[in-house]
């Protein structure tokens, strides 16, 4: 009976106890989320926030649709088959007046000169030359008397291309793509297509710097893992040296070290190599030059990271089965930094996509990569749309190159653990 009794409280102590333990993991987690929470605010406003609202501003079309609303109703069931009916231009015609009165001509037009070049003048002569509301049943006749391009049917396809509240003009204009009078997707005109063009020159940059950063890091990084750990730390000082000194200050260095009367340009000449001084600077010479000098500790330290854990024993147990050290390398060795090899090259190759200030002082106008034509839409003609849509196009890319390095990732440590 006793037995029974102590039984039967063990039974009944046993749920408090879980309900503790539940609640003190409970209190546990809400204690480490209250810990990142500071952090997660950060990314929030300072990251998250910024990529979403440049996402945003790639496909939002506010302009027209805000400054000519009669207008855009209107034209909500035109086939786009022929020019819009007498009531389009009706609409038109208030729209105009409204927006010559209140000031907002140029926000509509702005938007619509990127669709079809030309409109701002169109739109600025129209609000300029119309006097007064035409009469009923005049409106066209008055507008394609003041301009003869409404009378086109490419006029009213801009408009309603820009009608909103959504597009993808800015999309397909980053793709070098447009959309023609039948609303088909096509090739963008040969003088505007260059988007094309700029990312495979900022791609082949950036996995140029990236192959050289991995060529000239690869050798450093072996010799800091295999040297004792306090002439290692010495030799690392110097290769976080660089990030004591700004960007800005070890890229104009360049540009003296290179230029037509630099260092390497008047050693050459006073060894006798050349006559004449090289053209080393403003070219993409210059460009490959100076993002290596830059990036290249970004390649070493993730090397450096991965052979650090490697651990000696390896290739001696290949020695002393009769490997060359040649082989041991590369089939004991080498296998082994490929997560090294993987993060170095992605860091890299993010990092040099997104570059602007290396590329825009010491290369040409044939050298410039996709960051500048971003903030040259940012900064000189704030076209916030079509840079947008470049930085999305950018970020795409990345996010690819990062899902196929974690594929690659995986597909490593899948076969190395089914070797083991």
């Amino acid at each position: 009976m006793t037995a029974a009794f102590v039984a039967g409280a063990d039974a009944s102590s046993e749920v408090p106890l879980k309900r503790r333990l539940k609640r003190a993991e409970r209190t546990r987690r809400l204690k480490a989320l209250a810990l990142i929470l500071p952090l997660l605010l950060f990314l929030l406003f300072t990251f998250l926030g910024p990529i979403a609202g440049m996402l945003w501003r790639s496909v939002d079309d506010w302009e027209v649709r805000q400054v000519m609303p009669h207008t855009v109703a209107a034209l909500a069931d035109w086939d786009g088959k022929d020019v819009p009916g007498e009531p389009a231009f009706a609409a038109l015609a208030g729209d105009i007046r409204t927006a010559r009165d209140a000031g907002t001509v140029a926000i509509a037009s702005k938007r619509l000169n990127y669709a079809l070049n030309g409109f701002r003048t169109i739109m600025s002569g129209t609000a300029r030359n119309l006097k007064a509301l035409p009469e009923p049943g005049t409106a066209k006749d008055t507008l394609i008397g003041i301009n003869p391009a409404w009378g086109e049917r490419a006029t009213w396809a801009a408009i309603k291309g820009a009608s909103g509240p959504l597009t993808s003009f800015y999309l397909l204009g980053a793709l070098d793509l447009t959309r023609n009078v039948d609303g088909a997707i096509v090739a963008a005109p040969e003088e505007q297509a260059i988007y094309r063009d700029v990312f495979g020159r900022t791609f082949t940059i950036s996995l140029g710097v990236t192959v050289l950063c991995l060529i000239l890091g690869f050798p450093v990084a072996y010799m800091l893992a295999t040297l004792p750990t306090g002439q290692s730390n010495v030799l690392m000082i110097f290769v976080l040296l660089p990030f004591w000194t700004s960007l800005l200050v070890r890229t104009c260095a360049w540009i003296v070290v290179l230029q037509s009367e630099g260092i390497v340009n008047d050693s050459l000449r006073w060894i006798g190599l050349i006559d004449e001084p090289l053209r080393l600077i403003y070219n993409r010479f210059g460009v490959y030059v100076a993002m290596t000098h830059v990036l290249l500790p970004f390649m070493i330290l993730p090397l450096y990271s991965s052979m650090r854990s490697i651990s000696p024993a390896y290739m001696r147990a290949a020695a002393s089965l009769g490997a060359s050290p040649v082989t041991a390398f590369l089939r004991i060795y080498l296998p082994q930094t490929v997560p090294g090899i993987g993060a170095g090259s992605l860091l890299v190759f993010i990092l040099a996509i997104g570059y602007y200030i290396t590329p825009a002082l010491v290369g040409g106008a044939a050298d410039q990569m996709i960051s500048y034509f971003i903030a040259f839409y940012t900064t000189e003609t704030v076209n916030w749309g079509l840079a947008s849509a470049l930085g999305a196009v950018l970020l795409l890319a990345t996010l690819l190159l990062a899902v196929v390095y974690g594929k690659l990732v995986h597909g490593q440590q899948v076969t190395g653990g089914m070797k083991n």
